[in-house]
């Protein structure tokens, strides 16, 4: 009697979800702007627990009875604010001028800078007064025109995962269409990007992905959206006409690092419709650490496998005034050539915009 073989039922991957906070705080003054009464209304209908807070810069007695247990409490916490500090960083060499509509993310990348720069305050902040900013931004246009002014909306924040709470893209993006010598760019590990779609962007914004090899997103990116949805997102994205790009970040050195970055590239140019390699950019940004990421990291993720081992890297003055780790100057060679020669296999009418 020959033996009976029951096919298993292929196992369905769950979309990601968008992001609802689980607790969320207002400085009185958001209530002030038509957004803040809109989220205040979003966090009714969703039942969330809300509280009032004199400051966004400072929000104490969060819940928990451990630091790591305050600290994930916190990366679910959204606080609604107003942005009075309009002085913009610079953010080379991404562009001339971050522009601020949110601090703070709700994933949890092992590597992420903003550990050190957000420090004690890991919540999520959003900002109401987008018009305040977006004049702030037509003066620095204004300023420096003819030249182009490029604002980074991604330097301290993944917006793409607060869009469907803020509409602060949508307020950027359909600004920056009008102005001829203005230009917007933010990078996102999410793939909510459907209120994006329908705006009027006149090719001014360009939306970048960031990817990686199996072993960085499986290991090191918790609770942010999957390789597939993030390439489902990037095709949707140029088929919406907005100019396109990648970034491979950080590229971290791991054993099978060249099947890696090379499956990466290879699945990229395989899923990718072909009308989205039109001008298209990449960015390849090293894993690199100061010894105040490593300590907050082991603090924060006593199980993680990153790679910090001091005693293998070479030192790199920071602009935040430490040293920063980066790996010797041999295996940064055998990083780029390698990944700059399978990007120009696989997409050979792209550009490399830098690696650092």
């Amino acid at each position: 009697m020959p033996t009976l073989v029951l096919e298993r039922p292929e196992r369905k991957v769950r979309p990601t979800k968008a992001f609802v906070p689980d607790l969320v705080y207002f400085e009185p003054s958001s209530l002030d702007y038509p957004k803040g009464q809109r989220i205040l209304e979003w966090v009714k209908e969703k039942n969330i627990e809300y509280h009032m807070t004199t400051s966004h810069n400072r929000i104490t007695n969060l819940p928990g009875e451990t630091d790591l247990e305050k600290y994930r409490i916190a990366k679910r916490t959204l606080v609604v604010g107003i942005r009075r500090t309009l002085k913009f960083d610079q953010s080379k060499p991404s562009a001339e001028y971050a522009i601020p509509i949110s601090t703070g993310c709700m994933g949890h990348c092992h590597y992420c800078y903003l550990q050190t720069t957000l420090g004690a305050k890991p919540y999520v902040r959003v900002y109401v007064n987008t018009g305040d900013i977006l004049q702030a931004a037509k003066d620095y246009i204004e300023e420096r025109k003819p030249e182009i002014t490029r604002f980074e909306a991604a330097c301290t924040s993944d917006p793409v995962g607060l869009e469907h709470i803020t509409g602060n893209l949508a307020d950027l993006i359909t600004f920056m269409a009008d102005e001829e010598f203005g230009r917007l760019r933010f990078v996102t590990k999410y793939h909510h990007v459907e209120p994006l779609l329908s705006l009027k962007h006149n090719g001014n914004t360009r939306i970048r992905f960031s990817v990686n090899a199996d072993y960085v997103i499986k290991n090191f990116e918790p609770a942010t959206s999957r390789f597939e949805e993030r390439i489902e997102a990037a095709g949707k994205i140029a088929h919406a006409g907005y100019p396109l790009g990648f970034i491979i970040a950080p590229i971290i050195w791991h054993e099978g690092w060249e099947e890696g970055y090379g499956d990466l590239l290879k699945r990229l140019a395989k899923t990718l419709p072909k009308d989205a390699t039109k001008d298209l950019t990449f960015e390849m940004i090293q894993h690199r650490f100061t010894k105040t990421a490593k300590n907050l990291i082991e603090q924060r993720y006593p199980k993680s496998k990153l790679e910090m081992d001091i005693a293998k890297r070479e030192t790199k003055w920071g602009k935040y005034g430490q040293y920063k780790y980066v790996y010797p100057k041999d295996q940064q060679q055998a990083l780029r050539e390698f990944i700059t020669e399978r990007i120009f296999e696989y997409f050979p009418e792209s550009r490399i915009e830098y690696f650092t």
